[in-house]
């Protein structure tokens, strides 16, 4: 008993150092959760939608492409900027041996609304000269149709027209539901407004001999990166149910041993089991969806450099406590004296000496990803310090039920919909997508992602994953897990294997939809929620433990008090 009530004792004074800390996660899990983004391909820049209304039709009947722009200057290869090829004129081919290496020179006038004016013999008729012979001439957008500017440049003998947008986003040029003209055979493209700006002062401080090529070479149907994504959420999913369905395990069976041990004072069972454990309740779902619209128009409208700096300064903390955690888990198993001695910290109560030993090293490699986060092998730091954050936070953040677990899903499938499609009728753009990309914040987007290099595309860029994305269903699968170690299910009459295989599906069709979207980022929520909430309340319902799944969250065991009592009085009546 003595013993009994030295555990209690050091239970509780451990209890109350870990107040602060629940606070702190809940605080980070609103801001993590309000961070909910689409896996995609980011590539050179978005594609403004504008060809709704103006499907195709012959000579305006080409697939949009991105085209890359690679500029030579005397004859030494130079800077390459990315365009979208026009759904009118001809195709650009796809390999780059094939380009044409094509003198570049500036429309005159600029917006090529006009005919050319170069000094030419009058007599000549204007349709009838080649100002332009073989040039690719780059001309300004505005004041008359696009397919009137290739027109133009094509009677002036341009072999390509590259036409500068007034704004950095690239843009679909199609053609307008009356025209006629259209018998255009010289490929049009686009740029954003940034590339002409660097292809004019290209032109204008260099020697005249400066030419370009334009290719368009086809992206793999499937990367090696998105493979490695989909392994890299599921594998996190699969660690931190098993984390968090042995700690319960653990919880119960000392619950139990206690409760076995000590007749005369029943210990309370939240005191024993709940150690730094937060439960989200069906309110705190639904406030956690509306928290996080506010946080994410907030991201929208203030997206600033300052404002990804802090960010980024927040997702370091996060990442150091969810490092530390996990490091700490793993080495008590060699260092269990380190990881049960504790001392006292002003302000952070008791911590383990495992915990101090840790804590500088985690930092450490914080501080070193947050200083070279903008160099080719930061997302590998990026990656595991986002990964360390979501298995803490599935680890301390339960869901009870099914219930609870339904609302959550349910409100982030629509919060997820709405912000990536919805929010484009409001804000003449989808925020989700503004916010994950960091758009008019000068950086690469906010580090609340996990990320992976396309090895194999010829655009670059990165596959991506809102931590949201594993975070929310993770709840669920988390959930599956422990209730089917506390039913003593096996693994194939459990729930844990077909929702985390639901997952995996529902994952898997939004890459799908990825590629069959040219590449636009999908809300990942709207393919992973269905696959994995419906497998658990179908199931559910067939096996008949929907009631008790919905509403208790946990089977009926029996009570060892109870079982000791009973035993001590038929004892006592033999």
């Amino acid at each position: 008993m003595r013993n009994i009530s030295r555990e209690k004792e050091k239970a509780e004074e451990y209890l109350k150092s870990m107040d602060l800390k629940r606070l702190t996660w809940v605080c980070l899990l609103l801001a993590v959760i309000s961070l909910v983004c689409y896996p995609a391909s980011v590539t050179a820049g978005d594609i403004v939608h504008d060809d709704d209304s103006a499907p195709k039709k012959p000579g305006c009947e080409n697939d949009f492409v991105l085209v890359k722009v690679q500029t030579w200057i005397d004859g030494v290869e130079n800077e390459e900027f990315v365009g979208v090829g026009a759904r009118f004129g001809t195709t650009i081919v796809s390999k780059e041996k094939k380009a044409q290496n094509d003198h570049l020179t500036l429309a005159d006038p600029r917006d090529c609304c006009s005919m050319p004016k170069k000094k030419v013999f009058p007599f000549l008729l204007p349709n009838t000269f080649n100002a332009y012979s073989g040039d690719v001439i780059m001309v300004d957008r505005g004041h008359c149709k696009f397919t009137t500017k290739a027109n133009i440049a094509e009677a002036a003998g341009a072999s390509a027209v590259l036409i500068v947008n007034n704004q950095k986003e690239l843009y679909k040029m199609v053609c307008d539901p009356d025209e006629t003209d259209l018998d255009i055979h010289i490929p049009a493209v686009m740029l954003p407004q940034d590339a002409g700006a660097s292809l004019e002062k290209m032109l204008m401080n260099s020697s005249p001999a400066v030419s370009v090529q334009l290719y368009s070479p086809r992206r793999p149907l499937v990367d090696v990166a998105e493979v490695f994504l989909w392994l890299m959420a599921v594998g996190t999913i699969l660690c931190a149910s098993y984390w968090s369905a042995w700690s319960a395990r653990e919880a119960a069976m000392e619950q139990d041993k206690l409760l076995k041990d000590s007749v005369d004072e029943i210990p309370n069972a939240k005191d024993v089991g709940g150690s730094g454990i937060v439960d989200i309740n069906t309110a705190s779902a639904v406030l956690f969806v509306v928290i996080a619209s506010f946080f994410l128009v907030v991201l929208y409208k203030l997206m600033s450099y300052w404002f990804i700096e802090l960010l980024v300064v927040l997702f370091c903390i996060g990442g150091v406590e969810g490092l530390q955690t996990c490091l700490v888990a793993l080495l008590s198993r060699w260092f269990k004296h380190a990881g049960e001695s504790f001392i006292k910290v002003p302000f952070f109560g008791a911590i383990s000496y495992l915990t101090l030993a840790v804590f500088p090293f985690c930092v450490t490699f914080a501080v070193i990803w947050a200083v070279y986060r903008k160099d080719s092998f930061a997302w590998i730091g990026q990656d595991i310090l986002g990964i360390a954050l979501i298995i803490t936070v599935l680890q301390i953040v339960h869901v009870p039920n099914l219930k609870v677990g339904t609302v959550l899903l349910s409100c982030a499938f629509l919060y997820d919909i709405f912000w990536v499609f919805v929010s484009k009728k409001l804000f003449h753009e989808s925020v989700m997508i503004v916010v994950a990309r960091g758009d008019k914040s000068g950086e690469d987007g906010i580090p609340m992602l996990l990320k992976i290099p396309r090895m194999f595309d010829p655009w670059g860029g990165f596959s991506i994953i809102g931590f949201g994305d594993i975070l929310l269903p993770g709840l669920v699968i988390a959930f599956s897990l422990r209730y089917d170690w506390l039913a003593n299910k096996s693994l194939r009459a459990g729930y844990f294997l077909w929702a985390m295989f639901a997952y995996g599906f529902g994952l898997l069709i939004t890459y799908v939809a990825l590629n069959l979207m040219d590449g636009h980022g999908q809300p990942a929520l709207l393919y992973i929620v269905p696959f994995t909430l419906g497998t658990f309340l179908t199931l559910g319902k067939k096996r008949g433990d929907l009631k008790v799944l919905w509403t208790r969250g946990e089977p009926e065991r029996p009570c060892p008090h109870v079982q000791v009592q009973h035993s001590q009085e038929l004892n006592e009546e033999k």
